[in-house]
């Protein structure tokens, strides 16, 4: 019988080349494969026997597959979120998103939040959950992506709250769509420069669609900004997730559309965030 440590410890090692966090990795898929948490598996170590199936799930991550995809999970903001491969991956640095929404909402408290490209429904979901009254709305062009939000909210028992709309903001019109005004808009649009060099965890395995947007990633952005006037409400905030290098062509579009713009970092202090408010007067 294999010893359940010693198999992490070489497990571990084995993924040193591959993951920033191997032993992490290696836990977590053990975790899954027992049917319990982490913290349970780590409390339990010296009553537990390796699981079947160790080897083979280890070997997907070898390759470079997210452990997301392996368990298919991912927390973001100390929730359980399903994902699959037609969706991105919920990371950390996203949940400055939140955290200002938060912050904004101790001021005015959203009735209406709308989630442009929602994805698995992490952004709009875990607004929702820090707004009991709110209504949330997310959009997405992917129909395979929208069945993963749909699968979130019925978890996490935000049904009644979260309404998902297959939409593309390429089409024409697609603005009328929305139904109103909302308080609060949250998007991670694709902004990735088609040029760039990604891992193979995130080219391999992440949807390309919700990745790359023109040679200067800032396809979407054209579009989703121009717009905004037309769906945010008179003290609406926007909240826009940008990459490291896009501070200042994004918020050049977005004053030049009439908006008032913050910058926020994230947790590795990089730029992550436009705030973008009206100009009034």
């Amino acid at each position: 019988m294999a010893d359940i440590a010693a198999v992490l410890r070489n497990a571990a090692q084995a993924l040193g080349s591959v993951s920033d966090t191997p032993r992490l990795d290696a836990e977590l898929l053990m975790a899954h494969l027992l049917g319990i948490d982490r913290e349970q598996l780590l409390l339990d170590l010296p009553k537990l026997t390796v699981p079947e199936g160790f080897a083979e799930l280890l070997e997907r991550r070898k390759a470079h597959e997210p452990v997301a995809h392996i368990i298919g999970e991912r927390e973001f903001w100390s929730l359980p979120f399903h994902v699959s491969p037609d969706v991105l991956i919920p990371r950390p640095d996203s949940e400055i998103l939140i955290e200002t929404a938060v912050q904004i909402g101790k001021i005015h408290p959203p009735a209406r939040i709308l989630d442009l490209g929602t994805g698995s429904g992490a952004l709009l979901l875990a607004t929702l959950s820090e707004f009991p009254e709110a209504q949330g709305v997310g959009m997405d062009a992917s129909a395979p992506a929208l069945a993963v939000a749909h699968n979130n909210a019925d978890r996490l028992r935000l049904s009644d709250r979260a309404h998902f709309i297959l939409q593309d903001w390429t089409a024409v019109g697609w603005t009328q769509f929305l139904n109103g005004r909302f308080d609060l808009i949250l998007a991670n649009p694709p902004y990735v420069s088609t040029k760039a060099e990604l891992s193979r965890e995130v080219a391999d395995f992440e949807p390309h669609q919700a990745l790359f947007a023109g040679a200067q990633g800032m396809d979407d952005y054209e579009i989703i900004i121009p717009a905004l006037v037309e769906l945010l409400s008179e003290n609406g905030t926007a909240l826009l997730e940008i990459g490291f290098d896009q501070a200042e062509p994004v918020t050049k579009l977005a004053e030049k559309n009439g908006y008032i713009v913050e910058c926020k970092q994230d947790l590795g202090g990089n730029d992550r965030l436009l705030v973008l408010r009206r100009r009034t007067g």
